[in-house]
C-alpha cells in the first residue's frame, strides 16, 4: 500500500486555516461588540463565525475517519498478506517467469509489475524518476510483447485462473 503520511499535511493546514479564520473573526467580533457596531452586523459575523467553526470541525471529524479506515484496510491487507504469503510468493514467481517468457526487459519487468499493482502511469514515472511518456511507452511494449490489449488484460492473464470459474447463474441475467 502507499504511504499517505504526505497526503495528511494539506489536511492539518486547512484545518488550521479554518482554526485561524474563526480566531479573525471572532477577535474582529469581539472588537466590533465593543465598539457598539449595530447588532446586524454582529450577528452575521457571528454566523460566519459559527460557519468556519462547524467546517472546521467536520474536516476533523472526516479525517479523522479517514484515518480510521485507513488504518483498518492496512491491517486487513496485513493479515491477508500474512495468511496468502506462500500464494503470492509462488504468484510472483510465477509472474516473472511469465513476463521472462515475454522477453520483457528489466524496465520493462518493474513496469509490468508496477502496472499489476494498479500505479498509474504518473505514479510510476515518479517512482522512477523518468517523465510520464516513457512509462507510457514501455507500457506499450509491455503490452505489444505479451499480445495483450492493456492493463486491464495484464491483471486477468494472470488472475483468470486464480479464481473459480463463474457458473451460469453467477453470469449476467437477463435484463
Amino acid at each position: 500500500m502507499s504511504d499517505d503520511i504526505h497526503e495528511r499535511r494539506p489536511h492539518w493546514l486547512i484545518i488550521a486555516l479554518f482554526a485561524l479564520i474563526a480566531a479573525l473573526i471572532a477577535w474582529d467580533l469581539a472588537v466590533d461588540y465593543g465598539e457598539g457596531a449595530d447588532w446586524r452586523h454582529v450577528i452575521v459575523e457571528l454566523l460566519v463565525l459559527l460557519a468556519a467553526v462547524s467546517g472546521m470541525a467536520l474536516l476533523w471529524r472526516r479525517f479523522d475517519r479517514t484515518r480510521t479506515d485507513l488504518a483498518a484496510a492496512r491491517k486487513q491487507a496485513g493479515r491477508w498478506q500474512e495468511q496468502n504469503r506462500e500464494l503470492i510468493r509462488g504468484l510472483g514467481s510465477a509472474i516473472e517467469a511469465q513476463f521472462a517468457e515475454w522477453q520483457l526487459t528489466r524496465a520493462e519487468t518493474e513496469i509490468g509489475l508496477m502496472l499489476l499493482k494498479g500505479l498509474s502511469h504518473k505514479e510510476i514515472a515518479a517512482l522512477r524518476q523518468t517523465s510520464e511518456r516513457t512509462i507510457r511507452e514501455q507500457a506499450r511494449a509491455v503490452y505489444r510483447k505479451s499480445g495483450l490489449a492493456g492493463r486491464s488484460s495484464l491483471a486477468a492473464f494472470f488472475l483468470e485462473d486464480l479464481l473459480p470459474p463463474l457458473s451460469e447463474s453467477d453470469g449476467p441475467g437477463p435484463d
